[in-house]
């Protein structure tokens, strides 16, 4: 089963992907991740990638339609995928149609106030990119990793201001792929307000 999860920053399309990719035997596939290898390996696309994200910006289409397009072409994508991060934009759903056909485009749906309250509470490991939360999934001890010992951070772009204008740039650039899949008959909506376990079982419900 081919799927894209698409949603604003902070709707937990990471975190039921997690959970989902299990539940449906296909991996998962995030933008986010691959830009990350990038990142820390210190490429010249990393230092690109990590320059604009930290702005709150996007990555311009052709730098991700190639990370992408290569990863789809790997043996565990070949009997379906979860699709996190990308299309981001039209052009790149133009693209992934000529790459690859969806059965479903989840959209997760979720309030503005509750996405900033999650994001700046957000923390992540700057090495492995495992994330936590300091209300709903705090570490075993406060500001550090429960695996590697380090302490965990807070990403530029998990700040208010930073957020605000995540959400600004995604109802400018992505919000009109709701309507493109709409159009298409494959998008299906999914409140993200509950807790994990009820959103995947939802989300496996409208699957079926």
């Amino acid at each position: 089963m081919n799927l894209v999860f698409l949603g604003p920053p902070g709707a937990g399309k990471g975190t039921i992907a997690v959970i989902a990719k299990d539940a449906l035997g296909v991996p998962h596939i995030s933008t986010g991740d691959l830009f990350r290898a990038n990142i820390k390996n210190e490429t010249e696309l990393g230092k690109e990638v990590k320059a604009i994200l930290a702005s709150g910006g996007l990555v311009p289409d052709e730098i991700t339609i190639k990370m992408v397009e290569k990863r789809l072409q790997e043996d565990d994508a070949q009997k379906g995928y979860i699709l996190d991060g990308f299309p981001r934009t039209v052009p790149q759903a133009d693209a992934l149609a000529e790459m690859s056909k969806l059965d479903a485009v989840i959209n997760f749906v979720l309030d503005p106030d509750e996405i900033i309250r999650r994001l700046s509470g957000r923390r992540v490991c700057k090495s492995t990119g495992r994330t936590y939360h300091i209300t709903s999934n705090p570490p075993k001890v406060e500001g550090i990793d429960d695996e590697t010992g380090e302490p965990l951070i807070q990403r530029d772009d998990d700040k208010p201001e930073a957020i605000k204008h995540r959400l600004e740039v995604y109802e400018a650039a992505t919000a009109p792929l709701i309507e493109y899949y709409r159009a298409k008959g494959i998008l299906i909506d999914l409140d993200c307000s509950g807790a994990p376990a009820d959103i995947l079982a939802e989300l496996l419900k409208k699957l079926n």
